[in-house]
């Protein structure tokens, strides 16, 4: 396994891409993790309370409010990266159950060595497949499953279709919730496939991030959020208006609106996402 080291930056193979680690300069014990140059994960080694990403803050504010505070989930996180959202968890619900799906055994060992998460026997990772978890995982066992799975800055084909949302509604529990991260630009075709796929299986849903975004007129992260129940939208919206970077909620129908006209994906036919702009994550190398 090829590695190098330049000042306090490692850089290794591993078996999806080049994995990188950079020290946070304005946060001592903190790192972000790229893949083939695309920001995955940062890491505040001494507050895993902090939330670098907007969008895993967006994730995090909807962990938040689906239940009670501090009351213990039982949580799948499909995708691993460096485990930002599986240590917050473990930090604001204590007692919480986590499942970490990650393909990159290679990856996570780099995490284990560089950015060690506590020990806890309620949190462990397993490497193999997300559908595969999902497929070998019993009916309504979570209370929350967490999709936050790319190759590169693109989400799989086989992660995308009805038959995988499928799976996520069977493993959930009747009043449990899907979370993804959408990542997507102008027009939009992939954001607004996969909310009428997923709204397919999981109909009551909304949909976070920020304005341009939502508009089409950037590309950026969408959080959406689906279950069997209405979600918590007032508060949400709240949550992400009075974030470091103001985000909106749509739902109801101007979530019917956003998704109208497209086609709910399926096996046959998914494709990845689209991929972002060349140079998009330029800037924070």
């Amino acid at each position: 396994m090829g590695r190098k080291r330049a000042g306090d930056r490692l850089v290794e193979q591993v078996d999806t891409g080049q994995a990188e680690l950079l020290p946070d300069p304005d946060r001592p014990g903190s790192w972000t993790l790229l893949l083939d140059g695309a920001p995955q994960s940062h890491v505040d080694l001494t507050d895993p309370t902090h939330l670098e990403f907007e969008y895993v803050r967006r994730l995090a504010a909807a962990i938040d409010l689906i239940a009670p505070p501090g009351t213990p989930l039982r949580v799948l996180h499909l995708g691993g990266g460096a485990l930002t959202l599986p240590r917050y968890v473990s930090a604001t619900r204590p007692g919480s159950t986590q499942r970490v799906s990650e393909v990159d055994g290679a990856l996570v060992e780099l995490v284990r060595r560089v950015l060690p998460w506590p020990t806890d026997p309620r949190l462990r990772v397993r490497v193999a497949d997300a559908r595969a978890v999902l497929a070998g995982s019993r009916d309504a066992s979570y209370d929350v499953v967490v999709a936050d799975v790319f190759a590169g800055a693109r989400t799989p084909a086989h992660l995308t279709s009805v038959e995988y949302a499928a799976e996520v509604a069977r493993v959930l529990r009747p009043a449990g919730w899907y979370l993804a991260n959408l990542a997507d630009g102008p027009p939009l075709r992939h954001a607004r496939g996969q909310v009428a796929t997923v709204r397919s299986v999981l109909p009551r849903a909304c949909l976070v991030g920020d304005a341009a975004v939502l508009r089409g007129r950037r590309y950026g992260n969408l959080v959406l959020l689906a279950g069997r129940t209405d979600p918590p939208v007032p508060a949400l919206t709240r949550r992400a208006a009075g974030d470091w970077f103001p985000g909106r909620v749509v739902a109801g129908d101007e979530l019917d609106r956003f998704s109208g006209g497209a086609t709910v994906v399926r096996d046959a036919d998914a494709t990845g996402s689209d991929p972002p702009p060349p140079g998009l994550f330029s800037v924070r190398r």
